[in-house]
């Protein structure tokens, strides 16, 4: 049961996503081929996973253990949507520059400056306790991955609000509220 419940709440979110992404701001700039190649790299690691050839070196998570991985995921998302919600028309893919952009501190970015980052790790995070440790090791690659997004995409926002970005940076964490 716990199985479909995280299929179906990462299809929804999914979904959500791309749904959501409609009457957002332009995008400067033609970055068609780097969301096709990251999209493309998450669908093959998924399938990997799925695939099973590695569950028999995993560890098997006790029921708590599942319940608690499903709570932390459904937070993951919960935390990923608020983010989205409180951006509006300013969501982009990462390390994209937006026409007329704008600084977003309120809501979940007064916690952390990359709270989409945060929520989709937590909710992997949450995914890999439910489904089995394995899953950590998408997990560690992922965060890698938000962490150079994360600064790549910190050098941008420097430059376009010199005056305020840097300020922001100093009164919020990166991807951990309080911790990093």
């Amino acid at each position: 049961m716990i199985n479909q419940l995280i299929a179906i709440f990462w299809l929804g979110f999914v979904v959500y996503w791309l749904v959501s992404a409609r009457g957002v701001k332009r995008s400067l700039g033609n970055n068609t081929r780097a969301v096709w190649f990251r999209i493309s790299g998450v669908i093959l690691i998924l399938l990997i996973f799925q695939a099973g050839g590695f569950r028999r070196y995993e560890f098997i998570p006790s029921e708590a253990m599942r319940i608690a991985g499903l709570i932390l995921m459904m937070l993951g998302f919960a935390f990923a949507i608020w983010a989205r919600i409180h951006l509006g028309r300013n969501w982009g893919m990462p390390m994209s520059r937006k026409q007329e952009p704008e600084l977003v501190t309120s809501g979940p970015y007064a916690l952390v400056r990359h709270p989409i980052y945060s929520g989709i790790l937590l909710a992997v995070l949450g995914t890999a306790l439910a489904e089995g440790l394995f899953l950590s090791i998408f997990f560690i690659f992922l965060f890698i991955y938000f962490l150079y997004s994360a600064k790549k995409e910190e050098k941008i926002m420097t430059e376009l609000f010199p005056g305020q970005y840097p300020a922001y940076k100093r009164r919020t964490t990166m991807l951990i509220p309080f911790i990093l």
